[in-house]
């Protein structure tokens, strides 16, 4: 090499570095108490509970469960200390669980996760009469979602996706499935794409009799796999990838292509047996939920046909094998995935959660298919469904009395509604298992969240944590503003964050924030801190507004986008840009636009629309064609690509990269298994072939929430960069 020229080099390179290392103590270092956990206000455990109603919690420094008296916030004896246990020992655990009958702690630690919910871990048995501690498998050092039998005499659990039952009675152990092989077959666990899409993480169910095990078995051999590669890294560093990446493979089925084939099974535990469970009904595709009703012979399994707009009911009796219909719901768009992500199998009946009549409302059902009451009415929809009491009161999360709000709130069986939370603001409620009690946390825009215990009436029995220092400490913060807008003749919700130590008759540049993902909600009157509020103190306006397709507001609002994503969401973020210009402390021509996942996704279909009035744009993780993204979601809104081919062609950022009409950064996660940085290569590479360019910031080995080793403060803060680049 030329010695000039690799002089000149060193010295960009030195330039390089001391421009880095400025901007990180700006930028980076400044973000970090406005990103997760820093930004986060203090919360109290989640508790869990022994039979007798006994609240427990586990210690900070792990080591102990430790009983609880949830009314005087005071701790009682230990229920397992670590330093005190029998046969085996252990420096700490990453949580546990308590058995049926509460004479038994599952535990676990060295938690390794596998998907966004899912982990594998070492985990141990511990009888708490004689303090007995052993590891669950003599077989495999790391299990995944093990669960109880209703008579704590057995722990099922999965490892090398076979099952397996431990029979703690006799230390012994069986295996159930023997077929479970690595991209080919799972038992008792689902597949990537039902994990993501349907958020569960177990696919067993006992029977109220402990007598017979369901569970569903996913054939994924012929789904296709899915590569990318590992890097060595510097954030938990791989070192077995110093030289040479390595590879992760995994099945992932993209819109159009073979899904898994699932199948429901039973196995007899005295017999050892299996029964294939075959149910004798067209169409269907996906089974999302399996569970017990209220008796052994009632296996309670929800199915759906591929389109997602049927979903039908059965029960099954696991011995015979006959399956009965006893629910059917249709949709002219999409089944709402609340109707089976919360569907409640009660000791005598099941609650539903559907959006047939426009809004989502309660439904209790017999388990033969009766309908018994309509548990909720009206135009707000039922958000979250918490549970009944012994005396048959109901009680559920509700977006009222606005779209903006959540609120907590109980009908009794004469149907009687009582409001048990403020009615401003966003209320959630974590029961105690009698129902009796209730953990409340409310927060508003301006109020961080304060955490009460309640009674099951709704009276204040004593505040748990008020967050009154971190309130203090943020008292200053900017906050939002509501505001409505119009666009298409539609109403739409937003919020506005001004900058700080505004100048009167100073126009200041504009950030538009959005997801705008089907059913989702940004726009909610809760307490939030995060980067938009440190951008607020860099002289930026923030403006958010939820268009067409997001939730809280009924079917009409969202069933709009259906097949044809992308199209009314982008026509109402334009609407809501000029909305933005036109406040008086906006200025109309430095307005940019940022999106993650989704909201990235929207964020190009802004940026590449005729006329749009942005001067830069942001995608980070962005979906670039609904072709590369999983079956379940993209076909829930869209249909296959088979059966709708011009939607996905107009619905693709890809396919109107040419029209790209502003400065443009893209960032993505190298190991990002949700959307995959192929959405943003593919799409780098039609900008090229136009002859259009863009900046593009990758992080090696981060998934799709990019965080760990300060990641996400270097995501906002190169964002930030961006911004103050194309827009001041």
């Amino acid at each position: 090499m030329n010695m000039r020229v690799y002089a000149i080099a060193a010295l960009c390179t030195i330039a390089g570095a001391t421009a880095a290392m400025a901007q990180k103590s700006s930028h980076v270092a400044a973000l970090e108490p406005y990103t997760a956990p820093s930004n986060q206000a203090a919360a109290p455990e989640t508790y869990s509970y022994l039979p007798d109603g006994t609240a427990l919690r586990l210690s900070p420094d792990g080591r102990s469960i430790v009983k609880h008296d949830i009314r005087t916030g005071k701790d009682g004896d230990m229920l397992l200390d670590l330093g005190h246990t029998r046969e085996t020992t252990i420096a700490d655990m990453d949580g546990y669980t308590i058995s049926p009958n509460g004479e038994q702690i599952l535990l676990w630690r060295e938690s390794r996760p596998i998907y966004r919910r899912s982990f594998e871990a070492r985990y141990y048995v511990y009888e708490v009469r004689s303090r007995l501690l052993r590891p669950l498998s003599a077989e495999h050092a790391f299990v995944q979602s093990p669960v109880f039998s209703p008579d704590s005499r057995a722990v099922a659990f999965v490892a090398d996706n076979n099952i397996y039952i431990k029979k703690l009675d006799y230390n012994t152990e069986v295996a159930v499935t023997t077929d479970g092989v690595r991209n080919k077959v799972i038992n008792g666990v689902p597949d990537w794409t039902y994990e993501e899409e349907f958020t569960t993480t177990c696919s067993m169910a006992w029977a109220p009799d402990a007598l017979t095990l369901s569970y569903l078995r996913y054939d994924e051999g012929d789904v296709p796999l899915y590569n990318f590669p590992l890097y060595e890294g510097t954030c938990d560093a791989r070192t077995q990838y110093a030289l040479y990446p390595g590879t992760y493979s995994y099945k992932y089925p993209v819109a159009g292509a073979v899904n898994s084939r699932v199948s429901l099974h039973s196995y007899d535990v005295e017999t050892r047996k299996i029964k294939d469970i075959a149910i004798k009904a067209p169409d269907i595709e996906y089974i999302p939920r399996i569970g017990y009703g209220d008796t052994p012979e009632r296996l309670v399994v929800a199915t759906l046909n591929r389109d997602q707009n049927r979903l039908e009911i059965f029960a099954v009796n696991p011995k015979s094998t006959v399956a009965k219909s006893i629910y059917v719901e249709e949709s002219k768009a999409w089944i709402m995935p609340e109707t089976y992500e919360q569907l409640h199998l009660g000791p005598k009946s099941m609650v539903v959660m559907s959006s047939a009549s426009g809004f989502s409302q309660l439904y209790e059902y017999s388990y033969t298919g009766s309908r018994m009451r309509e548990l909720t009415s009206g135009n707000a929809d039922v958000t979250a469904y918490y549970g009944a009491d012994a005396k048959g009161t109901h009680y559920y999360q509700v977006a009222a009395p606005s779209p903006l709000d959540r609120t907590v709130c109980a009908v009794d069986v004469k149907g009687k509604v009582q409001t048990l939370s403020p009615s401003a603001g966003t209320s959630s409620a974590q029961f105690t298992p009698a129902m009796d009690m209730a953990v409340l946390s409310h927060s508003t825009v301006s109020c961080p969240p304060v955490y009460t215990l309640m009674s099951a009436a709704g009276k204040t029995l004593r505040t748990i944590e008020d967050n009154a220092a971190y309130a203090a400490a943020h008292a200053s913060a900017p906050v939002k503003e509501f505001f409505q807008m119009t666009s298409d003749g539609h109403t739409l919700n937003g919020y506005v964050i001004k900058p700080a130590r505004m100048q009167q008759g100073k126009k200041y540049p504009v950030i538009m924030s959005q997801y705008s993902g089907p059913g989702s909600q940004s726009v909610l009157n809760r307490w939030t801190y995060d980067w938009e509020q440190y951008y607020a103190t860099q002289g930026y306006v923030v403006v958010c507004v939820d268009g067409r397709g997001t939730g809280g507001r009924g079917r009409e609002f969202s069933d709009v986008v259906y097949k044809r994503l992308g199209h009314y969401e982008t026509i109402d973020q334009i609407a809501a840009a000029r909305y933005a210009a036109s406040l008086p402390y906006a200025d109309a021509s430095r307005i940019g636009i940022y999106g993650w996942s989704y909201g990235g996704y929207e964020a190009l279909m802004c940026a590449s629309a005729d006329g749009a009035p942005y001067a830069a744009a942001v995608a980070v993780a962005p979906v670039t064609d609904w072709r590369y993204y999983d079956t379940v979601y993209a076909e829930r809104y869209m249909l296959t690509p088979q059966q709708n081919a011009e939607g996905y062609r107009a619905s693709a950022p890809l396919s109107r990269a040419s029209r790209l009409n502003c400065p443009l950064l893209m960032m993505s996660g190298t190991a990002d298994d949700n959307v995959h940085l192929f959405n943003t290569m593919q799409y780098v590479s039609a900008l090229q072939s136009h002859g259009i360019l863009c900046d593009m910031f990758l992080f090696p080995n981060m998934n799709h929430s990019i965080n760990g080793c300060n990641a996400r403060a270097v995501v906002y803060a190169k964002m930030l960069e961006f911004f103050n680049a194309k827009l001041k």
